[in-house]
């Protein structure tokens, strides 16, 4: 069935496009399992589908009011490619298959899950926040959902919830290399520190980024970054997730790190040469982006002390999420997050609509929201987010368009101005940072640009598309 409603729907989105007139039927994806989901090619093409390249592509042509069902369109061709191991929660979105989060549980709600054939399939320790989530496997024949009725009737005071998957909430393409373009950069980047992302390099430190408070540290949790690329050349990068094995370079971790910290002679972050923790929580898989390992990476920020962290990350509202947000917060920390690109008409997203958290839209070389950009109260400040260049692998650059993109930029000011947890601080630069912000749309704050715009200076030159950086 879900095959056929996306066959049906690509041939009129196409259609609507070529016309420049845009108007996505609705698609009702909840209660989806991905069963029995069969491969859909892109028609007149023989092409297979993939919703996560070609659709995020059109949605600066499509209906505001509908660009939400491009993200449903993503979520079926998620479960589509990976349905044994993914599926749908009752409001359609994704989540890992059998698992069911449970937050700081009881010895005692442990010892009945496994008598009712739970088993537990990992424990994420947050040392940084002093909690623990456990994942707890459903029992053979018991469906997801069915699963997380019966733990909350173990426990009615406990915290469950679904393991969701969270998505990138930004589009990366990069134009036909026309000439190689050599941007030069420096040295290599310096000791890059794997799994528990605990390695120091003393002499790179004393240089990167200090300012008048001391070392710029600024962390990001997203997907792996390459270290190679010249912009972040003698520049102190740590990295954490994936087990401990070798984080996967991923192009939109090295887009968004790139914009908060990279710098070469063409090419400058918001925050050039500061010291980046780097949480992956992708590590290259299908599976990747799930709410255990965002609240690892979370707590692995805590633990290290970064004051500022970039959540480049979007998805429903999570009660495991949220009890870990706030937690952060509590502690002193900035969390900046983008509020997504599903439309002005859409729910909003998280974690960027969780209490405090600053939310960040993008807008474009004309200082307009991107048509894509969420609203809403949650919209803090808006940043530059298109019309411009981000490092990209293999040591080139890409256009970049949508809040991923602005939200690294809006993270990496505040960095500059908060070098440790504290909440008082916190708040006061970010109360700083709102004075100075410009007022864009209806006077005083609003839910399209919210304080203003800051770091309308930051966007990098979109000429650098295409280019290739010196080795």
């Amino acid at each position: 069935m879900a095959g056929k409603v996306l066959a049906a729907l690509l041939p009129l989105i196409l259609a609507q496009v070529a016309q420049g007139q845009a108007g996505l039927p609705s698609v009702q994806v909840a209660g989806l399992t991905g069963a029995g989901l069969p491969p859909v090619g892109l028609p007149g093409t023989g092409l297979p589908l993939n919703a996560d390249r070609v659709l995020p592509a059109l949605a600066s042509d499509l209906d505001p009011r509908r660009l939400q069902d491009l993200r449903q369109l993503r979520v079926l061709d998620l479960i589509r490619g990976h349905r044994k191991v993914i599926e749908a929660d009752p409001n359609g979105a994704p989540i890992l298959r059998s698992e069911v989060l449970a937050f700081a549980p009881s010895a005692a709600l442990l010892e009945k899950a496994r008598a009712a054939g739970f088993f537990v399939l990992r424990e994420r320790v947050l040392e940084g926040l002093d909690a623990r989530i456990i994942v707890l496997k459903a029992p053979d024949g018991m469906s997801t959902r069915r699963a997380l009725a019966q733990l909350k009737a173990l426990d009615p005071p406990g915290v469950y919830d679904f393991n969701h998957v969270y998505t990138d909430s930004g589009r990366i393409s990069q134009s036909r290399v026309a000439a190689q373009t050599a941007v030069a950069g420096g040295a290599p980047a310096r000791q890059v520190a794997v799994g528990a992302g605990v390695g120091t390099n003393a002499g790179a430190a004393a240089d990167a980024g200090a300012g008048a408070g001391g070392i710029v540290r600024v962390g990001l949790v997203d997907g792996g970054v390459d270290t190679t690329h010249p912009v972040f050349r003698d520049i102190v990068i740590h990295q954490h997730g994936c087990g401990g094995t070798q984080v996967a370079a991923a192009a939109h971790g090295t887009a968004v790190a790139s914009l908060m910290i990279g710098r070469s002679p063409r090419f400058r972050g918001a925050a050039p040469g500061s010291e980046l923790y780097a949480a992956d929580v992708y590590c290259g898989l299908p599976t990747g982006g799930a709410v255990d390992a965002v609240a690892d990476a979370l707590a692995w920020l805590v633990h290290e002390r970064v004051p500022v962290i970039n959540v480049s990350l979007v998805g429903p509202p999570n009660a495991m999420l949220e009890n870990v947000v706030r937690l952060v917060i509590a502690r002193g920390h900035v969390i900046v997050a983008a509020v997504g690109n599903d439309g002005p008409a859409a729910p909003p997203l998280y974690p960027a609509s969780y209490p405090d958290v600053v939310g960040v839209t993008a807008v474009d070389a004309r200082h307009r929201a991107l048509i894509e950009a969420g609203r809403g109260r949650q919209v803090k400040f808006a940043a530059p987010g298109a019309d411009m260049a981000a490092a990209n692998l293999s040591n080139t650059f890409a256009s970049v368009r949508g809040t991923s993109f602005a939200s690294p930029l809006v993270a990496g000011l505040l960095a500059e101005q908060l070098h440790q947890p504290d909440k008082a601080m916190a708040e006061g630069v970010v109360a700083d940072l709102a004075r100075r912000a410009i007022d864009l749309g209806a006077p005083g704050p609003d839910p399209v640009y919210g304080f203003g715009l800051v770091g309308g200076d930051l966007r990098p030159d979109a000429a650098l598309v295409g280019s290739v950086s010196s080795p």
